[in-house]
């Protein structure tokens, strides 16, 4: 089988279409056949940094769904053939993957495969922002960082379908649009931070109920500024830098969180239903993935630079 795989972190000339010995699934493991790999803002990380599990060499690759071709010893909850998918498994830029089988989800009728294939790392991780983080209510006002990107457009969506609006910021005029399809009730185009003003007189100078931000540390400030008292300024994504600061360098009496998607589906229970509940909004039309480019599996240096040029918006696809 062939796999993208890194022997140095660097830019994407460093990804190498490679082939390697077919995995052999151990106990407790399942053999997939890839069906549709997702690419997120994290596998660039991975990448570039490496990080915990992500020492080169290594294959690239966190999210997708696929077909089950083999079973390893014990596994007695799945059947050679069927449709699964997973958030979060390293190697996923894979033909085969020898999954754990307590990580996999089912993909129910109604969702494609391209669907399920990029749904979940970003779906749980707006389901967690739009609940456990700060569980949207009808009324409440919600800055949502790139609205136009893979999360954004999710989030937007889950905050609307919870009767929430949405300020919207993207980083270039051309993005609106998009933004505002999915939901946002207004966008503001920004570079860094100084967006606070604005953000204040559309709430009428109370200021936003929650900020989502995945913008990183240039727009930190204005995220914590653009908050109502007692406000919540998640700041969420792990390679955008940790700003210092001292706990009386937060304004307005708000709440600062680091939201961590795993945590969100800690134990296999969790897992089960948050998915469950991200594909039943699917299947309902309450959300809608959004897929805007779809590259072979072998091309995915392709798809991280389009990625990183912030040329893309919506959810980029690997397929074999």
């Amino acid at each position: 089988m062939h796999a993208i795989r890194i022997e140095e972190h660097g830019g994407p000339e460093v990804m190498r279409w490679t082939e390697l010995p077919d995995p052999v699934p151990g106990p407790g493991e399942v053999l997939v056949r890839l069906g549709a790999a997702g690419v997120n803002y994290m596998d660039t990380g991975a990448r570039a940094l490496g990080g915990p599990g992500w020492a080169a060499p290594v294959v690239l690759g966190a999210e997708g769904m696929g077909y089950l071709t083999a079973l390893g010893a014990g596994v007695t909850e799945w059947a050679v053939g069927d449709r699964v998918a997973w958030f979060y498994h390293p190697g996923s830029y894979a033909e085969l993957l020898a999954v754990p089988a307590a990580s996999l989800v089912k993909v129910p009728d109604g969702v494609s495969d391209e669907v399920a294939g990029g749904l979940l790392m970003q779906g749980l991780t707006a389901n967690h922002l739009s609940t456990e983080t700060y569980p949207i209510g009808p009324g409440d006002t919600a800055v949502v960082h790139a609205a136009a990107g893979g999360v954004g457009q999710l989030l937007t969506q889950l905050v609307k379908a919870r009767g929430g609006s949405v300020i919207g910021l993207v980083s270039r005029e051309d993005k609106v649009p998009v933004a505002k399809e999915v939901g946002a009730d207004h966008v503001l185009v920004h570079s860094g931070g100084g967006f606070e003003d604005r953000i204040r007189e559309l709430t009428d100078g109370r200021g936003a109920d929650v900020v989502y931000d995945g913008g990183g540390a240039d727009t930190f400030r204005s995220s914590q500024l653009s908050l109502r008292p007692h406000g919540v300024h998640a700041y969420y994504g792990p390679f955008m830098g940790v700003p210092t600061l001292r706990p009386t360098d937060l304004p307005n009496s708000i709440l600062l969180t680091y939201p961590v998607v795993h945590h969100h589906v800690a134990t296999r229970e969790d897992l089960v239903r948050r998915a469950g509940e991200v594909f039943d909004l699917v299947r309902s039309g309450r959300l809608t993935l959004r897929i805007t480019g779809r590259y072979p599996l072998a091309e995915a240096a392709r798809a991280h630079a389009d990625l990183e040029s912030r040329r893309t918006t919506g959810k980029l696809l690997l397929l074999p």
